[in-house]
């Protein structure tokens, strides 16, 4: 009896998968696949099974090879049943166990708590950069995941819709692929924004086939329109734009649905690059164009390898139509993306090293990709900064320059010389001097635009980048490799002072011989992230751990948590009590009444404003304090720290961890290291297992605080860390 879901399988890949080896292979897979599911259904209530050949079906939709659609039929096996990953590699092979092995680690990251989620996106991203066939599978995965979002909770669709918009729609529009990205997008709307997604549907709906009507007629003019100029060897296709991309229209530009020039589209086929030029002839010259609304993608490809003629014109009737002209292989290329070029065929040889190679010469970015994950083994970049870099630089640019040869390099918006300069090279950006930009000389701070023609002067006897042009820089990248150097520049001057700080300390606790080694180092800070005795002596010299602490370990002087705190606590009441002004400038007044509010207590580095009250004065507070929000603003006043504040400022902060009973002794030992003083402290355990503590700080300035706050972080039962107010 011939088993319908293995049939309906063969029929995605038939038309172009004949060997019969790989056939075997992957009616294999699909009855392993089936016998370790059985008796695992899906929320939905349908067999388990019926995942796996699903995303199966859309690698196939792709063309995609027998090896990835095998691994897209046990991706999940490994994870979910008893099978092993060396039963995959005896039975299949190991290319295949490695592609059902990443997909396998990124679905396990997906939606784990305890790890940050920009650690997840890292991974995946890693894993990307190693076989792009793995992040294929899991956009797969995931297509087929939002297709059946209605049997989840809704706060799991809306988790895994809103992943889908900030990652894997992104993702499948760089590949180029979409009609899957468009998919995403809509289907994740739904359940991100219900009421938006139905007021555009709706709208959509409304006059659908008034609209359709107009698509009909324009194609019947423009047929009429080449054969009366003997263009042959065409296809005329209409489309309403997607949901999601009428949405971001809508949301982002704050356009009305009237108002959008790209809702209907036409897409004109034709056989040859020259004869994409000569229909644009003919649209414009029995069209209205609309100005500056042509854009040549044929000259200037997409980063994604898209190629086509955009142009938007008026019709009789007063429709504004987006026309695109392109050749079939540019159309395959618009619908599949780097799948039309990766098509599997049968009578060429495939690795997976040539594949990679492929991708990364078609698609630039994903080469900038490969090279951004070496550097993320050779650097400290953390996941955030990694996965910045990621969305900032690669997902979201839309600033497209030339260097002086013709070559495309993709920025984010707002970006200066100094970005470009890094893309190009480091060692380019660390020695660069000046920029050139279309034959005029300008400084570094000049914001590139679409079409610059940028070069970039060097010279190697620069000293290198200055903490200036962290201000300058736009992206993730630049600042990376910018800070990257600059640390480097002081690190051994910050190891010498950490050293000398820690030599006097042992020579007031009357230490002669001390055997500070890695061993030491690890036992009693590897908690912060310290393993060795060079990072320790750099975090003394930054100023974030105290040498009197490595000292105390040393010599075994450990306090008690509680002694340590009441400590903190008078020396905190002392220092505010002995600095009472508040630091704060109001331009005009000598003496005025002033008041740190208590809702926010502001500390130097905070951006301030004062309230004139009834009967307290001035008081001051954060701009970002909420309580802003409901003043009279005729009643604000514009205030200003002093450039020579010298107390300390109490001000809150909130810490959300794991119920550990030594969380707390931790927390105050963090706070201690970073020589600042507690002043007050609340905890309290939720019914949900988690530890809030309260505590409030006597710090000089903001920038102090922050340090503080990135230290307690580390702390590994720690969530989260941010200001508190009342």
């Amino acid at each position: 009896m011939t088993d319908p879901l293995w049939s309906s399988l063969v029929q995605s890949f038939d038309s172009y998968i004949k060997r019969e080896s790989d056939i075997k292979l992957i009616e294999k897979a699909y009855f392993l696949a089936k016998e370790k599911h059985e008796g695992q259904m899906r929320k939905s209530g349908e067999p388990y099974i019926t995942h796996p050949v699903a995303v199966a079906k859309v690698i196939a939709d792709l063309h995609g090879g027998p090896a990835t659609i095998i691994a897209a039929l046990l991706h999940d096996t490994v994870e979910d049943t008893a099978l092993s990953l060396k039963d995959v590699e005896n039975g299949f092979g190991l290319d295949i166990a490695q592609l059902v092995d990443g997909v396998t680690k990124i679905g396990k990251l997906s939606f784990n708590q305890k790890v940050s989620q920009a650690d997840n996106h890292q991974k995946m991203l890693l894993a990307m950069a190693k076989d792009i066939r793995v992040i294929l599978i899991k956009i797969a995965d995931r297509l087929h995941n939002v297709r059946t979002l209605e049997s989840m909770t809704p706060e799991k669709q809306y988790k895994i819709a809103t992943e889908t918009l900030e990652i894997y729609a992104p993702l499948a529009h760089r590949l180029g692929i979409f009609r899957i990205k468009a998919e995403l997008e809509d289907r994740s709307l739904r359940y991100t924004d219900p009421p938006m997604y139905y007021r555009v549907s709706n709208m959509i709906q409304a006059k659908k086939a008034e609209r359709e009507a107009s698509i009909d007629q324009v194609i019947s003019n423009i047929k009429l329109l080449f054969e009366a100029s003997e263009l042959i060897n065409f296809e005329i296709k209409g489309r309403i734009k997607n949901i999601f991309s009428i949405y971001k229209k809508m949301v982002r530009d704050e356009k009305q649905f009237e108002d959008i020039y790209d809702l209907l589209a036409v897409r004109i086929i034709v056989d040859r690059v020259e004869t994409c030029y000569q229909a644009l002839g003919i649209i414009h010259a029995n069209f209205t164009p609309i100005p500056r609304r042509f854009k040549d993608y044929i000259a200037v490809p997409k980063p994604n390898m898209y190629q086509s003629l955009h142009t938007t014109v008026l019709s009789d009737d007063g429709t504004l139509f987006e026309v695109q002209i392109r050749t079939p292989e540019m159309d395959q290329i618009a619908e599949y993306g780097i799948a039309a070029h990766w098509a599997y065929k049968e009578n060429k040889t495939y690795s997976k090293e040539r594949e990679q190679f492929e991708i990364a010469q078609k698609l630039k970015w994903y080469g900038e990709l490969l090279k951004m994950s070496e550097d993320s083994d050779e650097t400290s970049a953390s996941a955030e900064e990694f996965v910045g870099t990621i969305k900032g630089d690669i997902l979201d640019a839309n600033v497209y320059v030339f260097t002086p040869k013709g070559e495309v390099i993709e920025l984010p918006k707002g970006s200066t010389p100094i970005d470009f300069a890094y893309r190009i090279h480091t060692d380019i950006g660390n020695k660069m001097v000046g920029a050139i930009v279309n034959n005029r000389i300008v400084t570094l701070d000049y914001e590139l635009d679409t079409g610059d023609i940028v070069s970039v002067k060097i010279n190697k006897n620069s000293q290198g980048p200055s903490e200036d042009w962290l201000k300058i820089a736009k992206s993730q990248h630049a600042r990376h490799k910018i800070k990257g150097f600059l640390n480097k520049l002081n690190r051994d001057s910050l190891i010498q002072m950490g050293k000398d700080a820690l030599d006097r300390e042992l020579v007031a606790n009357k230490v002669t011989e001390p055997q500070l080694d890695d061993t030491f180092v690890k036992k009693h800070f590897e908690k912060n992230m310290i393993t060795n005795v060079p990072d320790m002596l750099l975090e003394i010299g930054k100023g974030n751990l105290s040498p009197k602490t490595v000292v105390n370990k040393f010599l075994g002087l450990e306090v008690d948590p509680q002694v340590l705190l009441q400590r903190q606590m008078e020396k905190a009441a002392k220092q505010l009590t002995t600095h009472s002004e508040t630091g704060v400038v109001i331009e005009g007044l000598t003496s005025p009444q002033l008041k740190l509010a208590n809702c926010c207590l502001p500390i130097p580095g905070d951006p301030i404003i004062g309230y004139v009250t009834k009967n307290s004065g001035i008081v001051i507070h954060a701009t970002f304090c909420p309580n802003c929000r409901q003043f009279e603003e005729n009643r604000l006043i514009e205030a200003f720290w002093s450039t020579e504040v010298t107390r300390k400022y109490a001000t809150w902060i909130k810490l959300v961890g794991g119920a550990k009973t030594t969380l707390l002794s931790e927390v105050v030992n963090t706070v201690n290291a970073s020589q600042i003083s507690i002043a007050e402290v609340n905890a309290m355990t939720t019914s949900s297992l988690e530890m809030i503590i309260k505590i409030k700080v006597s710090v000089n300035n903001s920038a102090q605080l922050q340090t503080l706050m990135v230290n307690l972080r580390k702390i590994s039962e720690i969530y989260s860390v941010e200001r508190d107010f009342k």
